[in-house]
């Protein structure tokens, strides 16, 4: 009787436990894929030593060689994330991105610019968002933002990603090249390679610049190329390292042409760094409530319920003593007994 009752109680909790491990793997495990309202705020920092590089000193350009810092700092809006509504409230969240790329000789500030726009929680593409501005420190203009820019999906694949680019102001594809071990983790590389890019200037900026670097051209362009590669951690989605090959070539209605940006901007060592030990607690904790706490409760579930099957299916022993075959005689179980 009591082993049926103990048996009864682990097939219970194996039932029980089953329960928590499907609760683990599609109930918290999606919720845990998604990027979190509290977030913290992050700073990438990459460089491009012996870069050519337009400076404007004081209304002055002149095209420079030296070595650029480049820092990228990412945050959650929280207040403007709280008046998101519709579609948008509770899948997206606002990020503010801002830019300030330096000269290391000096620390003058070459170029800078500060946007927001909505990131959709589990994809990170950006999202259809009215809210969205573009500020490139001449004015603030509206932008429409699709695919990626700061982060790839949780659990990126083997495929391409249209990822935006700023100075065209459009998003075009990075393929899926080949895997790469970046920080002591496996990535995903990516390459995107924009060929015959244009980057509209405002007018009096283009003047101003056409004025002092070509004189006798009364119209012109910016010619923008860039092979940019990143380095993706695929469960969280997010970029470990990055490689950006840019180049700005101002051409006028002369047919003549001047560098205006050729430089190789590439992730800091202690960017990368920091980025892997990041996205490795991410991916562990991700890993966890995906993947090993399921198995290991899925595994007790079953072990519970066999051992539970086991004692309620057992029969009983026997309790009475087995009778003798032969009995003896009375004289024979007293051998002092007095004959009569």
């Amino acid at each position: 009787m009591r082993s049926r009752v103990l048996g009864s109680v682990l097939f219970g909790l194996g039932i029980l436990a089953l329960v928590f491990a499907g609760g683990l793997a599609f109930v918290v495990a999606p919720a845990a894929a998604r990027l979190p309202y509290d977030m913290e705020r992050t700073q990438s920092v990459a460089e491009a030593p012996n870069a050519q590089f337009l400076q404007i000193t004081n209304g002055v350009a002149k095209v420079d060689t030296g070595t650029l810092r480049s820092t990228v700092t990412v945050q959650p809006d929280a207040k403007t994330t709280a008046d998101l509504e519709g579609d948008l409230d509770g899948s997206a969240l606002v990020w503010l991105v801002g830019q300030e790329v330096v000269r290391t000789d000096t620390n003058e500030v070459v170029s800078a610019y500060s946007t927001s726009y909505a990131v959709d929680r589990q994809t990170a593409a950006a999202r259809d968002w009215n809210g969205q501005w573009l500020d490139t420190g001449s004015n603030r203009q509206s932008v429409k933002y699709t695919g990626h820019m700061y982060k790839f999906p949780f659990g990126t694949e083997k495929k391409s990603y249209d990822i935006f680019d700023r100075d065209i102001l459009k998003a075009q594809p990075a393929r899926f090249v080949k895997t790469e071990e970046v920080g002591g983790l496996e990535t995903y590389q990516f390459v995107q390679e924009i060929t015959n890019g244009r980057q509209d200037l405002p007018k009096d900026r283009l003047d101003a610049i056409l004025g002092q670097l070509m004189p006798g051209a009364t119209s012109g362009s910016v010619a923008y190329a860039n092979t940019r590669t990143v380095w993706v951690e695929p469960t969280t989605g997010q970029y470990i390292r990055v490689q950006e090959k840019q180049s700005k070539t101002l051409v006028g209605n002369t047919g003549q042409s001047v560098t205006l940006l050729d430089a190789l901007f590439t992730y800091t060592d202690d960017t990368v760094a920091k980025s892997a030990d990041a996205a490795s607690a991410n991916r562990q904790k991700l890993l966890l409530v995906g993947v090993w706490g399921p198995l290991a409760l899925a595994l007790l579930a079953l072990l519970l319920i066999i051992a539970g099957a086991i004692l309620v299916t057992r029969r009983a022993a026997p309790t009475t003593a087995p009778r003798h075959a032969h009995p003896r005689h009375a004289a024979d179980e007293d051998e002092t007994a007095p004959i009569r």
